[in-house]
């Protein structure tokens, strides 16, 4: 099951919210629907390394967010020294899209979004 993940641009104060799709991960198909969301979920924070950078070692320590089943989408911020820095974990009120179906991470799991307000 493929997972769109839609982060919440908290730099902006647009309302309504505006999101960028950051990342497509493709989740194990013997996975329910809650249990790939919280896949996708696991594989877009950066827990042991960076999930966004796309390398099995960062700085001579290995990555241990490297996972091939995730593909980056949003381009990764280089800033005026040349350093590629990746994207954020994901968070509360960030958007996973699963079967044409939007999801807002919750405070505990996952919440279906039935309204327009937070349409990545």
């Amino acid at each position: 099951m493929k997972i769109e993940v839609h982060h919440q641009d908290r730099r902006s104060d647009s309302k309504p919210a505006s999101f960028v799709h950051v990342a497509t991960v493709d989740a194990p198909a013997h996975l329910e629907l809650w249990q790939a969301l919280e896949y996708a979920w696991r594989w877009t924070n950066n827990v042991e390394g960076s999930w966004s950078i796309k390398e099995r070692l960062l700085d001579g320590r290995d990555n241990g967010d490297f996972n091939e089943h995730v593909e980056v989408i949003a381009p990764l911020h280089v800033d005026e020294n040349g350093k590629r820095w990746g994207h954020r974990s994901s968070m509360m009120g960030d958007i996973f899209v699963a079967d044409g179906k939007r999801y807002v991470v919750a405070t505990c799991g996952f919440e279906e979004v039935t309204s327009e307000i937070a349409k990545p």
